[in-house]
């Protein structure tokens, strides 16, 4: 099974649109975001998907986000500040991560095979002993193409691709 991982879409409609699209491209069937949507409309590009979200320190209109996640169906659903999940065998936890430490400190427990957040708007990969640490990148206006990804973690092998969500220049 494929899931797909994105995070900090800040009310960016057309990158979560875009990141669908990869989505579709690589066979995903569950996506996993890591906090700040934002505001619910943006989670009509997930239609479809069974969607796992945490809240970051952007997402403001929580009652709107809770029933934009209920009427998603599928599965879906807004496990709060912190999501203990399983898909395939594979455990994962995701929380926004505004404390790098925290989000270092929970990946070096190894409790989880993928430890994903946000917040920092930067891509990162890392494997800590057992744990793979997962940023998948943002869509805020300022970061750098480099950093607007989403990843896609295969349950069977565990591996993580990036894939560029990176708007064309007259986009942004």
């Amino acid at each position: 099974m494929n899931i797909g991982i994105v995070s900090d879409t800040h009310d960016n409609v057309d990158a979560a649109e875009r990141a669908a699209d990869a989505f579709d491209e690589e066979g995903v069937e569950v996506v996993i975001h890591c906090g700040d949507f934002v505001a619910p409309p943006l989670l009509s590009a997930f239609e479809g998907y069974e969607l796992h979200g945490v809240l970051g320190n952007n997402d403001g209109e929580i009652s709107g986000l809770e029933a934009t996640f209920d009427a998603l169906g599928e599965g879906s659903e807004l496990h709060g500040r912190f999501a203990d999940l399983e898909f395939g065998g594979l455990s994962v936890a995701v929380l926004h991560g505004e404390s790098k430490a925290e989000v270092e400190a929970l990946a070096a427990a190894e409790a989880y095979d993928v430890v994903c957040y946000g917040h920092h708007h930067r891509r990162e990969h890392t494997e800590l002993g057992e744990t793979t640490l997962l940023n998948p990148g943002a869509h805020f206006p300022t970061v750098p193409d480099e950093h607007r990804t989403v990843a896609v973690v295969d349950t069977e092998t565990g591996s993580v691709r990036f894939r560029s969500v990176a708007a064309p220049s007259d986009d942004r």
